[in-house]
């Protein structure tokens, strides 16, 4: 197995991303151990008792200055309450310190892997499904906390029983305690035999949960098409397949795991046998005392059977191995869009927007922009329009840096906007995308987003400016209505003049409309051309649209196609030039059939 994929190497990986709470580790692992060599004394105290019983004035107690019988009882009682009492408290403090790690240790990389999900290029999230990085961020996530809560704790008992047992064994009697020891190789043996065939068993376990849940979680978006499609049993089906392939993968390595325990039990029996009968013999001659052997029987047990939990440790160490590989590789992956070290905050927008030279793919056999130069002038009107994958949305992902261009530059005036920082520029752009996301909250909430201070004055002032205000006022509530998740209780209209009213409300320098109007009927479409007008004044706007009489009265009018600009102008100036535009323009307005 590659060390890539090995779980002592995510398992490293771990430990390092935790550097920070070394020492609250540090702390739980003390407490673990201390609980633990309380624990086993109460087995030596009765070796101690027998041992009062048989030998009385020369008992071990005895010899520490004890010589009465009743103040070697006392003695005893006092020795077990304490070991009692102090195995108690240390057990609360392991056990709060351990989960307390867990849950902070759980909130920590769940909120890193979360914010930098929201630092990742755009393009990363075009090739990712929502599902799987959802379970990454909450199952694998929880599986992590579980191994943190209780496995950590037990492996290290494990070890501390094993030494401290061993120890006094070999004091006792090195002949049984060589006995005792015996099965260990080959149960640790086992172990790694399980361990190494486990952990790409559980790897594929949550591979296989993050493909069920991406396909739950579309399918609850898109419920409307499927009902529509009356494909409910397709869909159940495709659900029930993929469950069935989580089962058996499952299956594939419980079926490994599970036999982890009885094999490791033989292993138990054979020592704690070899231990009883030598023991035994070492007792009857005398060669150890009848209360050395009493401690010998009675810590076999804690000395071996603490192994037949290895197989449960295992397991959780594989699944939470396996959900850390995924977490720790989602932390890893890298962004290419950011800040570079010169960046600066530009103090001012109201520039020309300038692009040079823009070459620009997403697929390199297969260009998109070659050499695309235009120039937006402040405080101006602009429209983009063209054919279906002309790049007219990419035209504002770019000024947005949800990608960067492979040559040439786009500038704000002098300022390549490589070299302003990421938020600044997001900061004075309102952006209306044509996948419109609401928020499930009020339409106050949606329209103030991300403000906490709500101005209900210019609140009300963006809803009438984008043609919004009307229905919300009809609306159960108002502005108070809760319109639920995604906006699921609007129609896609009034979703996209909410959305339009969220720019206004943001008050940007720089609007950008990406098919704004595409889901509203025409009178709205000739109402929100007007307010174009108003949103549009002393401010730099763009408006992407597919029809045309949107920007019918756009200062410049940018025609896409064959990667470049083809037409550029008002639009009279381009219905005379009687071109692709004009084209376009006749079939949307039926002078020309498609036919």
């Amino acid at each position: 197995m590659s060390d890539n994929t090995s779980s002592y190497s995510s398992f490293r990986r771990f430990l390092n991303y935790a550097s920070p709470w070394k020492s609250k580790i540090y702390l739980a692992s003390f407490y673990s151990i201390i609980n633990k060599l309380f624990d086993i004394a109460p087995e030596i105290l009765i070796g101690v008792a027998v041992d009062l019983v048989v030998q009385k004035n020369d008992s071990i107690i005895a010899k520490l200055g004890f010589e009465s019988i009743q103040s070697q009882i006392i003695f005893l009682a006092v020795a077990t309450f304490l070991i009692w009492a102090f195995e108690s408290i240390f057990q609360y403090l392991y056990s709060i310190t351990w989960r307390n790690l867990a849950q902070t240790v759980e909130h920590e990389i769940r909120t890193d892997a979360y914010n930098h999900v929201q630092k990742l290029d755009v393009a990363w999230f075009e090739n990712k499904k929502v599902g799987d990085i959802t379970a990454k961020l909450n199952d694998d996530v929880n599986q992590l906390e579980r191994f943190l809560d209780n496995g950590f704790n037990t492996i290290i008992q494990l070890i501390v029983s094993t030494i401290a047992i061993g120890g006094v064994f070999f004091y006792i009697s090195p002949l049984v305690a060589s006995i005792s020891v015996l099965p260990i190789p080959v149960i640790l043996i086992i172990a790694f035999f399980f361990q190494k065939n486990l952990s790409p068993r559980y790897l594929a376990v949550r591979d296989s949960v993050g493909v069920l849940n991406n396909t739950i979680f579309n399918n609850l978006l898109g419920i409307s098409t499927i009902k529509s499609f009356v494909t409910e049993k397709i869909e159940s089906l495709r659900i029930n397949k993929l469950s069935t392939d989580y089962r058996l993968k499952n299956k594939h390595a419980i079926k490994l795991s599970s036999a982890f325990v009885p094999l490791v039990r033989m292993g138990v029996l054979s020592g704690f046998l070899g231990t009883m009968i030598v023991g035994s013999y070492l007792a009857l001659d005398g060669t150890i005392a009848v209360g050395s052997y009493s401690v010998l029987v009675f810590l076999t047990q804690r000395f071996l059977w603490p192994f037949t939990t290895l197989g449960e440790t295992v397991d959780l160490f594989e699944r939470s191995m396996a959900s850390t590989k995924r977490i720790l590789d989602l932390l890893d992956t890298p962004h290419e869009i950011k800040d570079s070290e010169s960046a600066v905050d530009l103090t001012s927008y109201n520039e020309d927007i300038i692009y040079d030279n823009i070459e620009f793919y997403y697929q390199k056999d297969k260009p998109l922009f070659n050499n695309l130069n235009l120039i937006i002038k402040k405080n101006s009107l602009v429209g983009i329009v063209g054919q279906t994958g002309a790049g007219k949305t990419t035209i504002i992902k770019l000024i947005l840096r949800f990608y960067d261009s492979v040559s040439g530059s786009i500038k704000i005036g002098n300022q390549n906007i490589k070299d302003i920082k990421i938020q600044n520029l997001r900061e004075n752009i309102g952006y209306v995308s044509q996948d419109i996301f609401m928020f499930d909250g009020s339409v106050t909430d949606n329209i103030a987003y991300p403000s906490n201070d709500d101005d209900m004055e210019k609140i009300i002032k963006a809803a009438k400016q984008s043609q919004a205000h009307e229905f919300i006022e009809k609306l159960p509530d108002g502005y108070n209505s809760m319109i639920g998740e995604r906006g699921q209780k609007l129609s896609a209209g009034q979703k996209q003049r909410i959305a339009i009213a969220r720019a206004i409300y943001k008050n940007p320098p720089i609007l950008v409309f990406d098919e704004a109007t595409s889901a509203v009927d025409n009178e709205t479409e000739l109402l929100l051309q007007k307010a174009l007008n108003i949103i549009s004044k002393d401010r730099t706007t763009i408006v992407i649209a597919h029809r045309l009489s949107t920007v019918r009265n756009a200062d410049n009018i940018i025609v896409l196609g064959n990667q470049n600009i083809v037409e550029a102008g008002n639009h009279d100036e381009l219905v005379s030039l009687d071109g692709v535009y004009k084209k376009l323009w006749d079939i949307q307005t039926g002078k020309t059939s498609l036919d």
